[in-house]
């Protein structure tokens, strides 16, 4: 009894379960058919229906249908028992026209109630356009060759180009400087099994322009009418190109690998070889042809915070806190929005009032890199630490840029901000003034070295000692070397921690005699770097070394340093065109290195180049 009551119960559970599966109704379809060739259109639900109601198909010719077809299946696993059930309706169906068009949900009726399905959308693509000659060679069929060799001539003979090849096919072929465009290479076939595609690819060097590859994920075909014709494509490389200057730049043409595999004429040796045929792999050297890219020059007229950036760009500024105590930090952060050449984006800078330490500022990108470029957001923190006390204005951040749509520069800027900074709980005035600061030190640095204890000497003294002090004289040289020596030496220190202080205070005579020393330090982790054939950290200092150094020379700011302005000052300093255009040069080179293909002997190059033009500049005297 207990044992029919439990198989009872469990029937009951499973009948309940699968009363409260949801009913899911789907309408499936090719996304890409061709005019007159027929394709399967079905609706499948996963519960027993009934009175399917198709919808009217405008453009389509019904060829046969519905077949009505059923699965079911029941598994135990773990003791648990799992079952599905799915109906399945057929519709044989051929397009019309050409065009895009969508098939209206239908419905079906599941324990009494309608259920809709999905609407289906299809691209219908016209059909092939063949010659009466090509249309009497399909009717009569080629001559076979029986021997092997012969066989796999006619096979190759038909994936000519016209059946088989690769495109360049670049999004623009007219931009601005540094607007970005896409290149992508499709291959196209028909007529032809392609086994594979080799890793036998020689790519362009893509000279001329910064390379932002596009993740390439597994190869997909689709279909697509291209001159006439229905041909099976697939994507074998996308990348999106930044060009850095202007004139017409080459792209030279690609090369890719692709193994056929086709069907051999040969003698039958056995009813399997008849029956099944017999293929062979051919490999075939596909050329994708070169193409030109037409680049304007960015226009005249440039703002004075203009450096390079061109897109479509949009500024959100936030600030932590207005009304602080000294010693507290305030931050500042720059959202930098958009689409557009974002990893050459340069750090806006922030003048700081007297009275503030800055430290160097945090950025943080985040990039995505799709069809239509790069976009995302650059986030830029500044933090600084007020040690006097007062009311401080934070002028406006200016950035500046090319918008590529409307074709002009657009200026962005912050608001200035107004920072009432009070005088710290810990902290007090000495003898009613205001405490003048010259020099800061960073609060994590400061560390207690220590303090020492003397205690009194209560032993009488010596009479003898007493006696030698009392026969010194005030007309004594030893008394006068007493006082004069420690006068002298005080004030020799003071003359020279003065003359320190001054050299401190000025901060590009600091910065202009380290500039080398700086220079010379990255130029070693550099060539470390290119030992290691650590290209990234390579380019990276090579980059820093010679921005850092013109920074540092020249007594500007590296986020206010852009190649104008850096030729502009060196010809004031009387350095020659020549030398000029080197600079030029390296910058150029150095700056989008980073991204563009290059091979060792460029890196040596580079790196050659960089430390010839710091150590030229350095006898220069600039």
């Amino acid at each position: 009894m207990r044992h029919k009551l439990f198989i009872l119960l469990s029937v009951l559970g499973m009948a309940l379960s699968c009363f409260a599966e949801d009913v899911v109704f789907k309408a499936q379809a090719p996304g890409q058919v061709i005019v007159g060739r027929p394709f399967q259109l079905t609706y499948t639900v996963n519960q027993r229906s009934r009175d399917l109601r198709a919808p009217e198909f405008s453009n389509f010719d019904v060829l046969a249908g519905p077949y009505t077809s059923t699965s079911s299946s029941t598994s135990f696993v773990n003791g648990h028992r799992t079952s599905s059930f799915s109906q399945t309706y057929t519709y044989t169906l051929m397009a019309q026209k050409a065009g895009t068009f969508t098939i209206a949900p239908a419905t079906i009726k599941v324990d009494g109630e309608n259920v809709q399905s999905n609407g289906v959308r299809i691209q219908v693509l016209p059909e092939d356009e063949q010659s009466a000659e090509q249309q009497s060679n399909s009717a009569s069929g080629p001559t076979a060759t029986r021997s092997n060799s012969g066989a796999v001539q006619q096979s190759e003979e038909r994936s000519n180009s016209d059946n088989l090849f690769v495109r360049t096919i670049a999004s623009k072929t007219r931009v601005h400087e540094q607007e970005a465009l896409m290149v992508t290479y499709k291959l196209y076939f028909a007529n032809v099994d392609v086994a594979q595609l080799t890793n036998n690819t020689k790519l362009p060097e893509f000279t001329g322009f910064l390379k932002q590859e596009l993740e390439q994920g597994e190869i997909q075909t689709q279909l697509e009418h291209y001159n006439g014709r229905n041909y099976q494509t697939a994507v074998l490389y996308r990348t999106i190109l930044y060009p850095q200057h202007s004139g017409d730049i080459k792209i030279d043409p690609a090369h890719f690998e692709a193994v056929l595999r086709v069907q051999t004429r040969q003698q039958v040796r056995s009813i399997f070889d008849d029956f099944f045929g017999s293929y062979t792999n051919v490999t075939k050297m596909l050329t994708a042809p070169g193409v030109t890219i037409h680049v304007s020059a960015l226009p005249g007229g440039k703002p004075a915070g203009f450096s390079g950036g061109v897109g479509k760009f949009s500024l959100t500024p936030t600030i932590s806190q207005t009304e602080l105590q000294t010693n507290d930090a305030v931050t500042i952060k720059l959202d930098i929005t958009g689409a557009g050449n974002m990893k050459l984006l340069k750090t806006p800078a922030i003048d700081w009032p007297e009275g503030f330490e800055p430290y160097d500022p945090k950025v943080t990108n985040n990039f995505n890199t799709t069809t239509a470029g790069v976009s995302g957001t650059k986030s830029i923190e500044y933090l600084a630490i007020p040690r006097s006390p007062g009311e401080y204005t934070i002028p406006s951040v200016k950035f500046s840029y090319f918008d590529i749509e409307d074709k002009v520069y657009k200026t962005l800027s912050t608001p200035e901000y107004t920072i009432h900074v009070r005088r710290g709980a810990n902290e007090s005035p000495a003898n009613g003034q205001e405490p003048v600061a010259v020099s800061y030190t960073h609060k994590e640095d400061i560390k207690q070295l220590g303090s020492d204890i003397r205690y009194i000497d209560t032993k009488p003294l010596k009479q003898s000692k007493i006696a030698d002090r009392q026969r010194l004289t005030a007309n004594s040289q030893t008394i006068w070397l007493w006082y004069i020596v420690p006068l002298v030496i005080a004030i020799l220190l003071l003359v020279v921690m003065r003359k320190q202080i001054k050299e401190a205070a000025d901060i590009n005579r600091v910065r202009y005699k380290r500039a080398n020393k700086v220079a010379q330090k990255r130029l070693k982790a550099a060539a470390t770097a290119l030992k290691a054939n650590d290209k990234a950290k390579f380019y990276e200092e090579i980059e820093r070394a010679a921005w850092t150094y013109l920074s540092d020379r020249l007594s500007i700011p590296t986020a206010e340093l852009n190649k104008d302005n850096i030729a502009s000052l060196l010809r004031q300093k009387g350095v020659s065109e020549a030398r000029v255009d080197e600079v030029m040069q390296v910058l150029s080179t150095a700056e989008f290195a980073r991204y563009a293909p290059s091979t060792d002997h460029t890196m040596d190059d580079l790196y050659t180049a960089t430390t010839n033009l710091i150590n030229n500049l350095e006898n220069e005297k600039i």
